[in-house]
């Protein structure tokens, strides 16, 4: 068995790698930002921009967006397609947005999309009050719902029209309420004018207002020119947009792909583990990061003064059937089908019958065994860069450690067995690769990964966050910084 990895750009959402490439991982600390009012906010002008997208001097993909004035606001386009080597595996990632936004550039609606190869994301939504009403679809499968909004939402793409209208001075700061539809996440986003300097474009200097904006321990570093056109932006992992002209952001490609962003992503360790998939504890202490939004305790996991020690569960003490209180407390939530998760679809619910057959009588750790084998033998270990969901990775019968999770996550609500997502890092050939698996409730919550063929999965496997894609995305202020020493 080829033990699997991933890329924590990956694991934590490359769904939405537009808004990771925008990310550094520098800290930055605000206070006192305003928000921007229709009020406030002078007449966008439209504009066009095509901008070339590098990863450490490398061209891998462009970026185009154009801002349209409408009767009542302002039509926003985007696309972005990237060429990404992930495992050794180069693949092609489009992500294509439609919106209409408000006079203050907020959003009205939107319909966005993602594609890499087989896999395919769609969703649209509408602002309604207080209220975003939102369709997905997945492979052929269409699910609603209604998010509440803290605040007026806007994309990531007309944060930077939205600050390019102002009359930007050093030291100035602007808070923004970010929705990413690839997650159905809201985030705060604040930003900071720096101050002037002059910027290389196209070979030349040219003149131009730095920004930086933090969002969950990340910043994004852009340059705006006088008449509001975006320069240059620098991100995660030496990615860089510039700008560019339309020939040359199209210009052929070829074999060009970023450098592997798994082996990028990874983090070294001190000390080589001779057989970690037979680990029962391990040691490890944790740099580089602050803990703050991150689950390094509960469950298996012990953490204090910078010392995170796992301990693989015990199975020997686990109930036949769990408690019907518990069971009813957990059913609320984690027996739920989502929108990735879509344990009620048919399609899911058969092959659940399918693999656990006519036996009444199987115990949920039986049951849980036999769903994760089956997704172990039967989903090919391949990277796939497109939001994860059960439906398509059943169909598509591939995926990294994302869709394997989903699916293990989808059989076994379908099988009434609560379940979640953990993501974290896990332990590979004297390095730590950014990795997603499950936690399944059997009595009490215990591991379990489909990729490695794991219940409970060994104790190399260090959990960072839990939950949905929007939780993952706190890996990527993770992403260059965090340190891990194997103590015992």
């Amino acid at each position: 068995m080829r033990p699997f990895r991933v890329a924590g750009l990956i694991a934590a959402g490359i769904f939405a790698i537009l808004f990771l490439i925008r990310m550094d991982v520098l800290e930055l600390l605000f206070s006192g930002p305003k928000s921007l009012s229709a009020g406030a906010l002078s007449t966008a002008a439209g504009r066009e921009s095509w901008m070339s997208i590098y990863q450490n001097n490398r061209r891998i993909g462009y970026s185009h967006t154009r801002l349209s004035p409408q009767a009542a606001g302002y039509e926003l386009r985007e696309r972005v397609l990237m060429r990404v080597n992930t495992m050794g595996m180069v693949q092609d990632l489009n992500l294509q947005t439609r919106a209409d936004l408000l006079a203050d550039l907020s959003l009205e609606r939107f319909e966005f999309e993602i594609a890499s190869g087989q896999f395919r994301f769609g969703a649209k939504g509408v602002v309604s009050g207080e209220t975003l009403s939102v369709q997905t679809e997945a492979a052929g499968d269409r699910r609603t719902m209604e998010i509440p909004l803290k605040k007026k939402p806007y994309l990531t793409a007309a944060v930077i029209h939205a600050l390019s209208s102002q009359s930007l001075k050093a030291g100035d700061r602007y808070r923004f309420d970010i929705f990413d539809p690839s997650t159905m996440g809201q985030a705060e986003v604040q930003a900071e004018i720096i101050g002037r300097e002059d910027i290389p474009v196209m070979g030349h200097p040219h003149p131009a207002t730095r920004i930086r904006m933090s969002l969950r321990g990340m910043t994004q570093t852009a340059w705006i020119a006088d008449n509001g056109e975006l320069l240059q932006e620098r991100g995660l992992l030496g990615m860089r947009l510039e700008k560019s002209t339309r020939d040359g952001a199209l210009e052929d490609l070829g074999a060009a792909a970023s450098e592997d962003l798994t082996d990028l992503a990874s983090v070294a360790s001190n000390r080589e583990l001779a057989d970690p998939m037979a680990l029962e504890i391990l040691r490890v202490r944790v740099g580089g990061i602050r803990s703050e939004g991150l689950q390094l305790k509960g469950g298996r996991q012990r953490f204090g003064d910078g010392v995170l020690t796992v301990r693989r569960e015990n199975l020997a003490d686990l109930p036949e059937i769990p408690k019907e209180q518990e069971m009813a407390a957990l059913e609320r939530v984690y027996l739920k089908p989502e929108p990735l998760i879509q344990s009620d679809h048919e399609r899911i619910r058969a092959l659940v019958r399918s693999i656990l057959g006519d036996s009444p009588h199987l115990t949920p750790l039986a049951k849980a065994r036999r769903l994760m084998e089956w997704v172990h033998l039967n989903i090919e270990k391949r990277p796939v860069l497109s939001v994860p969901d059960a439906l398509s990775t059943l169909e598509n019968r591939m995926g990294d450690c994302n869709e394997h999770a989903m699916l293990l996550a989808a059989l076994a609500r379908a099988a009434g067995i609560p379940a979640r997502v953990e993501a974290g890092l896990a332990y590979m050939k004297g390095r730590f690769y950014y990795h997603a698996w499950n936690l399944l409730y059997l009595g009490r919550w215990v591991t379990a990964d489909a990729v490695f063929g794991q219940l409970p999965a060994d104790a190399a496997h260090l959990r960072l966050v839990t939950g949905s894609m929007q939780q993952q995305l706190d890996l990527a202020a993770v992403i260059g910084a965090i340190t891990i020493e194997v103590l015992d």
